[in-house]
Formats: C-alpha cells, structure tokens, sequence
C-alpha cells in the first residue's frame, strides 16, 4: 500500500458499486461483516447506502470491548477497588458500564485506575512501584493477545512478582458458529475480520463454508476494500462456489503468524466456556493463563465476585452485536443512550456498532434520503 488515497478512488468505488449491483440483480443478499472496524468504514463512508438496498450488511460480535458481559467490568472493578492495587486498562475499557459504575467512575471515587497503550506500559509501572500490586485489563481478540502473551513472558523472564493479568482475551471462531446457529438470523456470506487474520489466517474460517456453505472473504478496512470483498462474495454466489478468500493480501497470510500463534499457545489455555454480552455462554470461546503463568493470574490472586449481572432491559446490545438490530432500532439508541452516557457496550468503543451508527449513521441515513429524491451521488 503506497497511498491512502489508492483505496479511496471514487471512480473505482463507483465501479465496484456497478459490478455489485449486477452481480445481485434480482437477489436479496445479507451479509456480515464480523469486524467492528469494518463497520465504522461502512458508515463513515456511506456505503450502505451507495450499494443497492437489495444487499444489506449487517455487524457482528468482533468489537472485543462491546462483547464482554456486565458480570467481568463488576469483576474488574473488585479488582480495582482492592487496597493496594494499581489498575492499568486500555481508554475503551474505562467508560464501559458495569452493574453500579465504570472504571472510570471507580477511579473517581479513589481506585487507583490509569490508562494505557500496552501491556508493556502495565509492566513498567509495576517495575516502577514494587510496592503495589499493578493489574492490566487484558482485552481483545486474538489481534491483542499475543502482545499479553509477550509481556507475560517478560515478566516471567525478568522475575517481575507485583504484576498480575485479568484475562478477558476471547477468539473468534466460537462467536460466528454461534451466530450461525442462530434460528433468528439468515445470512449469505460474511466479510471476514481484517485484524484477527493477521494473526489466526485463513484456515479457521473453512468450516464456514465447508459445513455451513456460506462464503468468507477476509477484507481490509479502507472504503474499497469492503467493496471489492462484497463484489468477490457475489462472484461466488453467481459462479456456485463457496470458499474462503483473501482480498486483505497485502497483511494476512493463510497461515497467520506462525510466532504469535506459537506465544499464545506457550501462555494460554481455552477456557471451558465463557459468556459472551448477547450471546450467552459460549464453549471454548476465550483464554486463561496456564498453569505456568497461574502467579500472574488476578483472578486466581485476588478475590473476584464472578457473578453474571444481566444487562438493563432497556439496552438492546445483544441484539444489535448479533445483527439481528440495526442500532437505531434500538430504544434507547442517540436518547438515553449516547457515547457520553453510555448504557450499553456497543456506544462506548471505538469499534462499536451504536457508536459508528451515532457518528456517522444519521448523517448517512439523510443523504440516502436526499439521493432517493434525486440528489447528486457523492463523488
């Protein structure tokens, strides 16, 4: 990739755009784009709306901060609360609410509570304070676990005792079985994450289409990526095929990476079964620290309430995470619920659905409106 501005053609987006539209003459197509990065291009750029209506994308479960149940943040802020505890978190993790607050809010009643960038930034405030017990809120999917991994070995290595790991890293191929088990759900295809390929490849997808005969095309997250991908799922539609393809060549490889893989699988161990905000528990669906690294494990070292806490009745995440709502539909959705005061996980990260339909959805929806009425495409 040289420029930006390569995957941002106008002229070859409207291109793709035309070779879609014929590809779905007369079919009514729904596809998933797993990740939540791919969802914030497609309502940044407009390109549902640029696309026919008879080809709907709808988002699934792959933003790793909307996917953790309210029971975990609780856990979390225990932790936090503890006498001695210093508690590092990524800035999404922060507002995410629990049953009676955020991070964020603990740390303003007096927790000791700060951000950062990398596990390895929780690692040097630990070698900076021996005299605390300095926890980091692991978080993410296979994209970020390998980067924990890393800094759990280091620790290991560097005899680093005050520092401890609460896991929440989950994996991606559980969540899409389980939405494709779903009596509620019917879908076509899925555009297939850009980031967690990096790291697990292409082979974990085939079963998609092996047992299930639905296509998965990999895509990057730049406005023609997600175009091309959906055209190279139509072209399998109309050709009879069903595989998994790679349009993101330019990063994932089909064999992922060979070392992260091999670090994670040095530190970690899946876990029996894990629930997930929406869907429920899920078997062998996220990762605990091993045996090995048990001294690093917070949850093994501090007391943890471990309690599942339902979500409020009136957000409707779980719904929207297994994209059977688009967030507006939702009834607190731009209301009650905003990225400010956030009741559900999906308005709070940078790769939520509801926060990418309140950026940028209602500006979209009234420029489809303005094109139905005989306005000018955008360029």
């Amino acid at each position: 990739m040289r420029f930006v501005e390569e995957f941002r053609d106008p002229a070859a987006a409207r291109a793709l755009v035309a070779e879609a539209t014929a590809l779905a003459a007369g079919e009514q197509v729904k596809f998933m784009e797993v990740c939540g990065g791919h969802t914030h291009t497609i309502y940044r750029f407009g390109i549902e709306h640029l696309l026919p209506e008879n080809i709907e994308l709808v988002h699934g479960p792959g933003c790793p901060v909307c996917v953790i149940p309210m029971g975990r943040v609780d856990d979390a802020i225990a932790v936090a609360q503890t006498e001695g505890v210093l508690f590092t978190s990524f800035g999404d993790m922060m507002r995410v609410p629990g049953s009676t607050g955020s991070l964020l809010e603990a740390k303003a009643k007096g927790a000791d509570v700060r951000f950062v960038y990398s596990p390895l930034d929780a690692l040097r405030l630990a070698k900076e304070h021996p005299d605390r017990e300095v926890v980091f809120f692991a978080v993410g999917f296979e994209t970020t676990a390998p980067s924990t991994a890393l800094t759990l070995l280091r620790a290991e290595a560097e005899g680093v005792r005050n520092f401890s790991v609460f896991c929440n890293h989950v994996t991606i191929v559980p969540p899409i079985k389980a939405i494709l088990d779903s009596p509620d759900l019917r879908l076509d295809g899925f555009i297939g994450p850009g980031h967690v390929s990096t790291v697990v490849g292409q082979r974990p997808y085939r079963f998609v289409a092996e047992e299930y005969r639905k296509p998965v095309v990999t895509a990057g997250f730049e406005p023609l990526d997600i175009l091309q991908a959906v055209v190279m799922l139509l072209r399998q539609r109309a050709e009879g095929r069903c595989c998994v393809e790679n349009q993101y060549t330019r990063c994932v490889r089909e064999e992922g990476n060979p070392r992260a893989l091999a670090v994670m699988a040095e530190v970690f161990e899946l876990r029996p079964f894990f629930e997930w905000r929406g869907l429920g528990f899920i078997a062998q669906s996220a990762l605990a620290l091993n045996e090995r690294f048990a001294p690093f494990d917070a949850e093994r070292r501090f007391a943890v309430p471990a309690v599942r806490v339902a979500d409020p009745k009136a957000c409707q995440c779980g719904e929207v995470l297994k994209g059977v709502l688009k967030p507006w539909q939702c009834k607190v959705f731009g209301t009650a619920c905003t990225p400010e005061t956030p009741i559900g996980t999906c308005m709070v990260s940078s790769e939520g659905a509801c926060a990418a339909y309140y950026h940028f959805g209602r500006l979209h929806r009234q420029m489809a409106t303005e094109v139905g009425a005989g306005a000018p495409v955008p360029a």
